[in-house]
C-alpha cells in the first residue's frame, strides 16, 4: 500500500525510530488510561476493543506521519547535524561542573554575607 511507504528508507533510521516509538509509548499510555476508566462498562469487548483499537489506529497514524516527506525530511536532517556536533569530552564536563558549583558556592556566600549587612545595617537604623 502507497499510504503505508517508508519514504527514503535508511536514512535519519534512529531519530525516526526512536521518535515514533516514545509517540507510540505516550499513545499507548493513554490508551491505557482510557482502559482503566472504561472499567465500569460490564461489556468486556467494548472496554477492551476501544482501546486497542485506538492504539492500533494512533501507531498507524505515528508511522504515516513518520514517513511523511516533510517530517522525514526534518528528521534526516536533524540527525545529520547532530552528528556533525563536536562534543566534549567527559574530562571537559568534569572539570566545567566543578567550576560551576564552585561559582554558585562562592555567590551563596557572598550573597548571604550582603544579607546579612544589609540586615545588621538595617536593624541598627531603626534602633532595634
Amino acid at each position: 500500500m502507497a499510504l503505508f511507504k517508508i519514504y527514503k528508507p535508511g536514512q535519519g533510521y534512529y531519530t525516526r525510530l526512536w521518535s515514533g516509538l516514545v509517540a507510540f509509548g505516550i499513545a499507548a499510555g493513554g490508551c491505557y488510561v482510557l482502559w482503566l476508566k472504561l472499567a465500569v462498562i460490564t461489556n468486556l469487548w467494548i472496554k477492551t476493543l476501544v482501546p486497542v483499537g485506538l492504539c492500533i489506529g494512533a501507531g498507524l497514524l505515528i508511522f504515516w506521519l513518520m514517513n511523511k516527506p516533510g517530517a522525514a525530511d526534518f528528521m534526516i536532517s536533524a540527525e545529520g547535524e547532530i552528528k556533525k556536533v563536536s562534543w566534549s569530552s567527559r574530562r571537559e564536563i568534569a572539570i566545567s561542573t566543578l567550576i560551576v558549583i564552585c561559582v554558585v558556592a562562592i555567590m551563596a556566600v557572598m550573597l548571604f554575607a550582603a544579607d546579612m549587612t544589609f540586615k545588621s545595617l538595617f536593624m541598627y537604623l531603626i534602633g532595634i
